[in-house]
Parts: structure tokens; C-alpha cells; sequence
């Protein structure tokens, strides 16, 4: 199906993130940093992007605006995965180019549901 890059230093989301995608099909690659999700992405151009604001060696935000920067990565869908859930922080994630915003604690049904949607758009 689709290759799926998930970036967050907590290895636990990652884990439940990876088992929920798998069983959808989709193909995982875990980031734990933000300059690791950088090179995996240059390295092997994912189909959709999951990442968390806070992670060390560059945020999420960092991330996103580099990958929004990167001509072959700019259209790769953009999913911000974070406990920032004030206003201003969904302002700031929309605006450095993210396409969706889920708060942490999620529900991986929702979040599955909201990786599908992006992921179908995406094909069209």
C-alpha cells in the first residue's frame, strides 16, 4: 500500500502508531528525532508524514517547513501528532504547512481514519 514515516522520540506512540498502519497494510519507517525523520525522508520518499512537534535535534515544526521546503517531498501529505493543543500551536502547525492536526492523547481509530483520508486525497 503506502509507506508511512513516523516521527516521535517516545518509542511506545511509535509502536502502537507502527502495529495500527501495519494492519491497515501500509509500510512503517520510524523517525526518533527530527533530523533522522529529515534524512529517512530525502532517503526514501514516504507517501504520508506523522510527526510530532517535540522531538529532539529538530522539532516537528522544523521538519515540516524543511519537507515543505524540499521540492520532492513538498507534496507529501503532513500529519503533526503532538500534545500542543492550544489554538495558536494548530495556527503555528497548519501554517508551517502541516494538512491535518491530532492532539495527543488520540484515538489510533481516528487517527487511522484521518491517514486514510490524506492518503486517498493524495492519490487523486
Amino acid at each position: 500500500m503506502s509507506l508511512v514515516l513516523v516521527a516521535d522520540d517516545d518509542v511506545e506512540v511509535c509502536t502502537l502508531v507502527r502495529f495500527k498502519l501495519e494492519q491497515l497494510g501500509h509500510d512503517t519507517l520510524l523517525a526518533h528525532d527530527g533530523e533522522e525523520a529529515m534524512r529517512s525522508a530525502l532517503d526514501v520518499v514516504p507517501d504520508l508524514v506523522l510527526l510530532d512537534w517535540m522531538m529532539p535535534r529538530s522539532t516537528g515544526i522544523e521538519v515540516c517547513e524543511a519537507l515543505r521546503a524540499t521540492p520532492m517531498l513538498a507534496r507529501v501529505p503532513i500529519v503533526m501528532l503532538t500534545a500542543r493543543a492550544r489554538e495558536s500551536d494548530l495556527e503555528r502547525g497548519f501554517a508551517a504547512g502541516a494538512d491535518d492536526y491530532v492532539t495527543k492523547p488520540f484515538s489510533l481509530r481516528e487517527l487511522a481514519s484521518r491517514v486514510e483520508a490524506l492518503l486517498e486525497r493524495a492519490r487523486r
